[in-house]
């Protein structure tokens, strides 16, 4: 057997505590909300009980004796636990007429001054920038004592906008753990108990504000400059560009468009500093480089640095991709080339370049499963004279008209 075909490491792992970490008066009877809500009970004649406050329904009643129960949702539900403790057999004997069940445990969710994890799912850049400032609303709202769990790469750029969340390497998990939550786009998408709604109809931060039990309201991530950003900033005015994306369908497509833009910017005064990772990307049959024109501020860069680079930027362009949600973090105005996804998708930029005369947001297509290892994919196209129309479709004129918008709000 080939072991290294199964190599690649899990989108996600879940490791709740082996128990249930909150204790209660009662013997064996401990309960908390580590991937979902779980009780233990102790043997006996016991009936559980999971309520969805907000909704007013009960969602489990079942009778439980030496075993733990644990809810389907592993989402935030506001849930109370009741645990009865139903007559025996003998108790109905001695009593005449009817003995009813006794409430013996009852808890509504409270994590307040309590110890709450997330976990956030990948390495995606732009899917942990659209998703991490809804940890911040959770810690406000609930006023729990916050872990997060998050690629270490992030953790520097993150760490500094956010004092008040505990920042926790590797799966070693804070003791006592009263609840804990993991956010990321669950395969497959239609999947209704690690995931409330599918990203595909409510975008990407929507996901995960329904995920945490928080509002659908457009929350963007604090990213703050470093005290050695002068020194990467030039003092002529310029612009960040980002041309590379995950996949084939992401780029802008257009042979014409970089150049074309490149050349009309510099026209009007500016730098262009390309600032993706990669300044030549290539996956099976595509290959993309820096386009010409650019200075090459490309390489193995640290995102604090681009973080740097970009907030002293009169404006971004980019893609739906991470360094558009960087620059996005950063206040800094954002023109985003789009064909792949639907407006909603990604955070609301009044410079969203987009045309709908053509095939478009294939991305957000349920009959479409995406799959990550196929960077041609164009689900309607692929091998046709039609193949990624979505943005070969729009223009460079297209593009300098919203630029040139862009230009006049600002008074740049």
């Amino acid at each position: 057997m080939d072991n290294k075909a199964n190599t690649q490491e899990p989108y996600m792992v879940f490791t709740p505590p082996a128990v249930p970490t909150q204790k209660t008066d009662m013997d064996g009877l401990t309960y908390d909300f580590n991937l979902g809500l779980r009780v233990n009970v102790p043997k006996g004649n016991y009936r559980v009980v999971f309520i969805d406050r907000d909704t007013h329904l009960t969602v489990y009643n079942a009778p439980i004796s030496g075993a733990m129960a644990t809810s389907s949702k592993r989402y935030f539900v506001n849930f109370r636990l009741e645990v009865w403790e139903n007559p025996t057999e003998e108790e109905k004997k001695q009593q005449t007429g009817k003995i009813e069940p006794k409430l013996i445990f009852a808890h509504d969710y409270n994590a307040k001054g309590k110890k709450v994890l997330m976990k956030f799912a990948g390495r995606a850049l732009g899917d942990m920038l659209a998703w991490f400032p809804y940890a911040e609303v959770f810690r406000q709202k609930h006023q729990c004592e916050l872990y997060v769990q998050v690629d270490e790469k992030y953790t520097a750029i993150l760490k500094p906008a956010y004092p008040d969340i505990h920042f926790i390497k590797g799966d070693k998990l804070p003791e006592n753990l009263y609840a804990s939550y993991h956010i990321g786009l669950f395969a497959p998408w239609d999947d209704r108990n690690l995931q409330p709604m599918d990203w595909r109809v409510v975008g990407l931060q929507a996901h995960a504000a329904y995920m945490l039990g928080l509002p659908p309201k457009e929350e963007r991530v604090k990213l703050l400059p470093s005290k050695k950003a002068k020194k990467f900033q030039s003092k002529e005015p310029y612009v960040c560009i980002a041309t590379q994306a995950t996949a084939q369908s992401k780029y802008w497509n257009n042979a014409n468009g970089w150049i074309y833009i490149i050349d009309y910017l510099k026209k009007q005064g500016y730098r262009v500093l390309c600032v993706d990772r990669d300044k030549i990307t290539v996956n099976g049959i595509y290959g993309n480089a820096i386009p010409y024109g650019a200075e090459d501020f490309t390489g193995n860069r640290s995102l604090q640095e681009r973080i740097d680079l970009i907030s002293g930027a009169k404006f971004f362009i980019g893609l739906p991709s991470g360094l558009s949600w960087l620059a996005w973090g950063c206040n800094v105005p954002v023109v985003m080339i789009v064909g792949f996804t639907a407006p909603g998708t990604e955070f609301y930029t009044p410079y969203r370049v987009q045309q709908f005369h053509t095939c478009h947001s294939c991305g957000n297509d349920q009959r479409n499963e995406h799959n990550y290892d196929d960077f041609g994919a164009c689900p309607h196209h692929r091998g046709t004279e039609r193949e990624y129309e979505c943005t070969r479709c729009i223009s460079p004129e297209y593009v300098q008209s919203v630029i040139d918008r862009l230009r006049k709000d600002l008074n740049i």
